[in-house]
């Protein structure tokens, strides 16, 4: 019960201070989970590019999201253990996210690295089963004239590899990539134990453009919402 207490209350400080002139920098925010979050990796490069496809054949592109802050993952729906789990942290995220004013900012991106089984009907089915919204989310997959490996060579793009042996199991790591609104990578959080608080944090500095930061003379929100935790 305190657990969920404490989730409310810090979806309602996130809430209330999702505009621009009231949300904390991005150089605060880094310095926040620099300190607090040992999952975290802050980054500032060019996001890997890519043109993939929905479960309907639509194609999307990085550059077709432009203007929303992006976070994404990789996962097999095959994969016995760590990926559903992955994709049920991600929900639980994207559930904070869309309880405040950043749900049409931001958009989820899971990418299957498994192309040849997760065929579109294989797709359509992830998302409902694992509490994933459709509302902002996309489960992509290759193009039929990809390579096979086209997702798998992504992820190692990104900086993990999910290597595929002949019974079809893939050993991986466990990686959530945050893309800003111009299209950089500008954070890793690994693993499965970070704090969803701290990366709807983060995004919620991505969203707001807030690239210096401000001075307040009264006690913060990031340091507010540190102390419910």
């Amino acid at each position: 019960m305190r657990s969920f207490t404490l989730w409310i209350v810090a979806l309602a400080l996130i809430a209330s201070f999702a505009s621009a002139s009231q949300a904390h920098s991005l150089d605060e925010v880094d310095a926040m989970l620099q300190g607090d979050e040992k999952y975290f990796q802050t980054i500032d490069k060019p996001a890997p590019d890519f043109t993939l496809r929905t479960a309907d054949g639509r194609v999307v592109r990085l550059h077709d999201l432009r203007g929303k802050v992006v976070v994404v993952h990789f996962i097999y729906t095959s994969c016995p253990d760590v990926c559903p789990l992955h994709a049920e942290k991600i929900a639980e995220i994207q559930k904070m996210v869309n309880d405040t004013p950043m749900k049409g900012r931001v958009t989820f991106v899971t990418i299957t690295t498994d192309p040849t089984r997760d065929t579109p009907d294989v797709l359509r089915k992830y998302g409902p089963a694992h509490g994933l919204d459709p509302v902002n989310w996309l489960f992509l997959t290759t193009i039929p004239d990809q390579p096979e490996d086209t997702t798998r060579k992504l992820a190692e793009a990104f900086g993990h590899t999910f290597s595929k042996s002949e019974d079809g199991i893939q050993a991986h790591g466990i990686v959530t990539h945050v893309i800003d609104k111009e299209g950089r990578w500008r954070a890793n959080f690994h693993g499965l134990n970070f704090a969803s608080v701290n990366l709807v944090t983060f995004v919620n500095a991505l969203t707001n453009n807030v690239e210096r930061p401000h001075h307040e003379q009264q006690e913060g929100w990031l340091v507010k919402l540190k102390d419910f935790f």
